[in-house]
């Protein structure tokens, strides 16, 4: 891919995700919505119910009101949101992934081939990461500049020779540059609020009786499907926004390397090898995430042929048959021992 191309398809995809994080907004305020109609169905309150005056007020209206002087209250309790994340999403992501930070002295190989791509680039070499597992993943994080962060699996490392986890190393750098990590995590704090949120409504719906007062029922079910279509649309469109931009990573690495063969055996390697225990917010960060939930629509990231397609097309890369990486079923954590000592020679010994 050209440079020029390359980089236009980049804005051009940066606008396309702005415009869909511009609709979060919209999905707090029905989700808000969703919660006064429920409450009104549960409790029956209404001030006007029996307003001789005014006749019975319609109370779809009248909790569209209350969404309308509640939604300060709303966007608050968002911005704190937005905030912990902002400064603990590192943390927990740590927690959550079992990652620990890595040094030059830890693994010298790793870490000089990724300064050596992020020099080619004139930047600031990210914090490096390792997950003591088997499974075939890596991921990057990190929200501005001195924050940013490249994580991989043990698995990855034993099972990739040197040019194929360099062209990893330049997928998970092109995130970075491009700021993908930082639109992905953004989507995810507020996909994680209406996700949560959706959760807590559906449960009160389940366990909290029937709807009391006038047409409370309905009531009640109307905000039910109002917050499970805001937690439809933002998962939607948090996996729309992860699946566009590893295309793009891809070709960012093939930029940085050079060496389009690289990233496709790597792909195919790490096919059928990548799960990796994590939250759902998490793993749509991941290298690779083959859990495609409802005819594709959850997919996190388009199918592994399809990325090997476009760098065949666009890049020149050719396809030859991959090294063969151990069956899934055969592949076993490595003991404590195993780990630092007793380990197989590779590329990184």
């Amino acid at each position: 891919m050209q440079a020029v191309g390359l980089q236009t398809y980049i804005w051009n995809n940066n606008l396309r995700s702005a415009v869909l994080l511009a609709g979060f907004p919209f999905l707090l305020f029905l989700l808000v919505y969703a919660v006064q109609l429920i409450f009104l169905g549960y409790t029956g309150y209404h001030p006007c119910y029996d307003c001789v005056a005014q006749g019975p007020a319609n109370p779809f209206a009248y909790a569209l009101q209350a969404t309308v002087q509640s939604l300060p209250v709303a966007i608050v309790v968002a911005v704190i949101w937005f905030v912990i994340a902002y400064f603990a999403n590192q943390g927990i992501i740590d927690l959550a992934t079992g990652a620990r930070v890595i040094d030059r002295s830890d693994d010298e190989a790793l870490y000089n081939l990724l300064e050596n791509l992020c020099i080619s680039r004139g930047m600031k070499t990210p914090t490096l990461r390792l997950i003591e597992s088997p499974d075939l993943n890596a991921f990057a994080t990190g929200l501005h500049e001195g924050q940013f962060s490249i994580t991989v699996t043990r698995g990855l490392l034993e099972h990739l020779n040197q040019d194929e986890i360099e062209a990893v190393l330049g997928h998970e750098l092109t995130h970075i540059i491009n700021r993908d990590v930082r639109t992905m995590i953004v989507a995810a704090v507020f996909a994680g609020i209406i996700s949560l949120a959706a959760q807590v409504l559906a449960r009160m719906m389940l366990y909290g009786g029937r709807g009391r007062g006038r047409g409370g029922g309905v009531l009640v079910l109307v905000g039910v499907g109002a917050a499970a279509i805001a937690w439809l649309l933002a998962v939607v469109i948090r996996m729309a926004i992860s699946r566009r931009r590893e295309f793009i990573a891809d070709a960012g690495s093939v930029e940085l390397t050079k060496n389009p063969d690289a990233m496709i055996s790597a792909l195919q390697k790490v096919a059928g090898h990548a799960h990796l225990d994590a939250p759902e917010e998490v793993r749509g960060l991941f290298l690779e995430n083959r859990e495609e939930g409802f005819f594709g629509l959850f997919a996190t990231h388009p199918p592994i042929e399809k990325r090997i397609a476009a760098l065949v097309e666009y890049a020149g890369g050719r396809v030859s048959e991959p090294a063969a990486a151990p069956p899934a079923e055969t592949i076993s954590a490595p003991s404590p021992d195993e780990t630092n000592a007793d380990r197989t020679p590779g590329p990184w010994s």
